[in-house]
């Protein structure tokens, strides 16, 4: 029987690396479902208790800035199992929490981990599958971003109505451990030569000013955007990023390796990402809102409806992978987001008495054509990136990614807020449902943006993901390295 350490190299990123998206994504939709039981058992109200999530988002924009450098220096195995071993022992802790205060704490700890693992996992997958053979292996790799923020309501509800908030985090814990365990004994080791010393002021503004825009976007529209520390954590935020943009510019070795921005099929098609993200998880965000506040169902309810966004996203992608290299990610992108946008705006159709079966018809279908965006453009965007940069891209590419989705998340918050999700009434308060329609307005119109970006892309730019799997590998990062420089 052949050794642990022999299995082909990628069957085992896929593994883990599938594992540990899941995990990670999963975390960030399933919790939110259990902060009413939280805060019930902590006796404090559910807005007290929104550091769990800030704590976590927080943690995890400081410590993804980092991820690139970390993985090329000490080596990806052994960056990616702490990480791991991190979020899993993290997620432990979190179940045992006695008061609120640990759970924030162990929280921070597990957006540590979490904010490690897909910046150097993505790098690994991309070093390991030449650009020839990204699209089929996107396949497999695109389930866990999937399926994992359909099912967490799902998962969430049924933990939370049927058991205690504490098996939403101890879950994570046996299939942390069997990823560890297996990455542990079957991955290679890989690092980088000449990576250059840890920049150390980059380092501090890109996480201090990410945390401070990604908290100011999470909790703007709860907090009121006139707040003081809303206000003063966004102007800081903001401040910081534009000296990181100076300081990055003028060191030899950035922590953000903001010149990879002038690739232009990589800052394309992150564009395109941010906007597809930015449309489709704010229209996720508001949608359970809609369903359990203004039509008075169940977190469960809400769950099931947007379940099937997954079930297109899994069926559209064994069908893109086949015709990626013929169309190209010009024109699947381009398609992808006009789709998504009309599947969107017709949200805004959806009143007091229409049949949830139509509203699910409506996600299918924005699955269907989002698995034309998501696989395409990160496929693409790497294409012309050479693989010493493939750590310092990846982490750039998540920054902007979390980015996008924070943005859609408080841009349609914000709707929701400005326009109110009840109407005072002699009878009492009653749904508002224009405040929902305005919101799935504002999603679409991001999708519709994204379509403009999506033209800007040159199919010819991504052409090494376009070859024949069987291509030879050296010839393929050859050339796509020829392109970057």
């Amino acid at each position: 029987m052949k050794h642990l350490s022999e299995l082909n190299q990628k069957a085992v990123v896929s593994v883990v690396f599938v594992a540990a998206m899941f995990m990670t994504v999963l975390d960030s939709t399933i919790v939110n479902v259990a902060i009413p039981a939280i805060a019930d058992d902590f006796s404090t109200s559910p807005e007290s208790v929104g550091g769990v999530n800030v704590g976590f988002l927080v943690s995890l924009a400081v410590s993804i800035s980092a991820a690139g450098w970390l993985g090329d220096r000490f080596g990806q195995k052994r960056v990616f199992l702490f990480a791991l071993a991190v979020f899993t022992g993290a997620s432990a802790l979190c179940g045992l929490a006695q008061d609120l205060p640990q759970l924030v704490g162990f929280r921070v700890l597990q957006g540590i981990g979490g904010g490690l693992l897909t910046p150097v996992g993505m790098a690994m997958m991309f070093r390991t599958f030449p650009p020839a053979e990204r699209m089929r292996a996107s396949r497999v790799l695109i389930i866990p971003t999937a399926l994992a923020p359909a099912l967490g309501p799902i998962i969430g509800g049924l933990i939370v109505d049927h058991s205690s908030w504490h098996w939403v985090f101890y879950m994570n814990v046996p299939f942390g451990a069997a990823a560890l365990l297996f990455g542990a004994l079957c991955l290679h080791e890989e690092k980088q030569p000449d990576v250059g010393p840890f920049d150390l002021p980059g380092f501090l503004l890109a996480g201090a000013g990410l945390a401070a825009v990604l908290y100011a976007l999470t909790e703007g529209a709860q907090e009121g955007w006139t707040s003081p520390l809303i206000l003063g954590a966004g102007i800081a935020g903001l401040v910081m990023i534009v000296l990181l943009v100076v300081v990055e510019s003028r060191t030899e070795h950035p922590m953000l390796d903001l010149g990879l921005l002038r690739n232009r099929l990589f800052l394309t098609c992150t564009m395109v990402t941010v906007t597809s993200s930015a449309g489709f998880l704010g229209t996720v965000f508001v949608l359970p809102i809609l369903i359990q506040r203004a039509r008075g169902l169940e977190a469960t309810d809400s769950g099931l409806t947007t379940f099937p966004t997954a079930i297109g996203i899994i069926l559209a992608t064994q069908l893109v992978s086949r015709y990626y290299a013929k169309v190209g990610p010009r024109r699947l992108t381009a398609f992808g987001l006009a789709g998504t946008a009309v599947m969107i705006a017709l949200l805004t159709r959806i009143g007091p008495e229409t049949d949830l079966w139509w509203v699910r018809l409506d996600l299918f279908l924005t699955g269907l054509f989002l698995a034309h965006v998501f696989m395409p453009a990160q496929t693409a965007a790497f294409a012309a990136i050479p693989l010493p940069r493939m750590g310092a891209a990846s982490t750039l590419f998540n920054v902007q990614r979390q980015l996008g989705a924070a943005v859609g998340v408080a841009v349609l918050g914000s709707v929701l807020s400005g326009v109110g999700i009840f109407a005072a009434t002699p009878q009492g308060p009653r749904p508002e449902y224009s405040a929902y329609h305005w919101a799935f307005a504002a999603a679409a119109l991001m999708a519709a943006v994204g379509v403009v970006f999506a033209l800007l892309i040159r199919d010819r730019d991504a052409a090494s993901t376009m070859a024949k799997p069987d291509a030879a590998p050296s010839t393929v990062e050859k050339d796509a390295a020829g392109r970057s420089a």
